[in-house]
């Protein structure tokens, strides 16, 4: 667990100097700017006083105390200065104009065209300022027939296709069980920053960067969406099962689950050696992963009650054994216990205003600029007089 501590000088970061207005709200948005703080980016969280605030501070489980820190909130939001603003109103607009000129990146997730009415639009702003990276989130994107339509997460696994692909065979079709839509949209419009970034600071020129949520859902189709396109055949629901390698699922075992993941056919015969069932690898069915793609069934049937008999923990350790991919299905009380996760560094505790916080860590680790946990996720508003009294209203991030 990496215990962030504000009073000791924090490492310069990979992105330090960098100036981002952040005025995106639940999760694809403030996904991506938490990264982009994560990275050492001075970030401000631009928050509507009149609604309290990022519409996930309503969301999940309250800290108490009559905090606006929530769950769901403080997934996405540290290493952010909240500045509560009406942009809806002449002086805020005046005031976001100001940010934006001393601003690298701003970054948005209005409906397309919803900030032109407060001149706030890319083509507006640019004009004044053509070095600026405006990135824009959007359930369509800003063109297409869709472009008007609302976006959320759920609605973008079902028209992106990812339920039809998620859940038993027989069964209905089922979102992912975490926003994963808005958390790779949110990756994408990160790395297209980044990359905006480059050229402008090789060319010169600012410019837009237009993510769409739907877009990002259909590109993580990979070898299915590229298997359908070729092929023309509409892939179906497997629950668990992998569609081009066999066996490659979870099974059920004595006294829990099992996942194996067994990618050739050495691996294949070790698995049978284990199971009491090597005689099944000169059988012509399942001698090769295609043949065993072909009778799935058939292999599952026999599989299936074999590896019932055994303990989880028998298997894993048999498996690791003899060099074959498996693993267990865990909680997340089992996942947090694990001492990889502690060597990783994937919790953080933080002191915020609602007292300590445990948060996830950041993936990322780079052995020259790392990652730095320097603020903890916000209460709307906390930073408003801080960033308004500054000249240039950003003051550095670890004065």
């Amino acid at each position: 667990m990496v215990v962030s501590n504000p009073t000791l000088p924090f490492p310069p970061g990979a992105l330090d100097g960098l100036k981002v207005l952040d005025l995106s709200r639940i999760l694809a948005g403030p996904t991506c700017t938490q990264i982009l703080g994560d990275l050492g980016a001075d970030v401000i969280k631009v928050e509507n006083p009149k609604t309290g605030g990022d519409d996930t501070r309503q969301w999940g489980q309250s800290l108490g105390n009559d905090s606006d820190l929530t769950s769901y909130f403080l997934c996405a939001n540290r290493n952010k200065r909240s500045l509560a603003l009406d942009i809806s109103t002449s002086e805020g607009q005046e005031t976001l104009r100001k940010l934006a000129a001393h601003a690298d990146v701003l970054i948005e997730n209005f409906k397309p065209g919803g900030l032109a009415k407060y001149g706030l639009d890319y083509e507006t702003l640019s004009q004044d300022l053509p070095q600026l990276i405006y990135c824009s989130i959007s359930g369509f994107g800003q063109i297409g027939p869709n472009r008007e339509k609302p976006g959320y997460d759920l609605m973008a696994q079902g028209y992106g296709g990812i339920m039809s692909l998620t859940g038993e065979p027989e069964g209905d079709p089922m979102k992912v069980g975490v926003g994963i839509a808005d958390v790779m949209c949110g990756m994408n419009a990160c790395i297209g920053i980044l990359a905006a970034l480059r050229h402008r600071d090789l060319k010169g020129q600012g410019q837009q960067v237009d993510i769409a949520l739907v877009d990002s859902q259909i590109s993580w189709l990979i070898n299915e969406g590229t298997a359908y396109l070729n092929s023309g055949q509409v892939p179906v629901r497997r629950g668990n099962g992998h569609p081009a390698i066999v066996p490659y699922q979870t099974y059920q075992s004595a006294d829990g689950h099992v996942i194996l993941a067994v990618g050739n056919d050495g691996q294949f015969a070790r698995l049978l050696e284990y199971l009491g069932l090597s005689g099944l690898g000169h059988d012509p069915r399942f001698a090769t992963n295609p043949a065993r793609l072909t009778h799935r069934d058939a292999l599952n049937d026999i599989l299936i009650p074999a590896i019932r008999q055994h303990d989880t923990a028998d298997i894993i350790k048999a498996m690791e054994l003899r060099k074959v991919p498996a693993g267990p299905v865990q909680t997340l009380d089992q996942v947090f216990a694990t001492d990889q996760v502690q060597a990783r560094g994937m919790t953080v505790e933080m002191d915020s205003s609602a007292g300590e916080v445990r948060l996830l860590g950041n993936p990322i680790n780079l052995s020259k600029t790392p990652i730095t946990y320097r603020r903890p996720p916000p209460s709307c508003g906390a930073h408003s007089e801080e960033i308004l009294s500054s000249p240039i209203f950003f003051d550095d991030v670890n004065d």
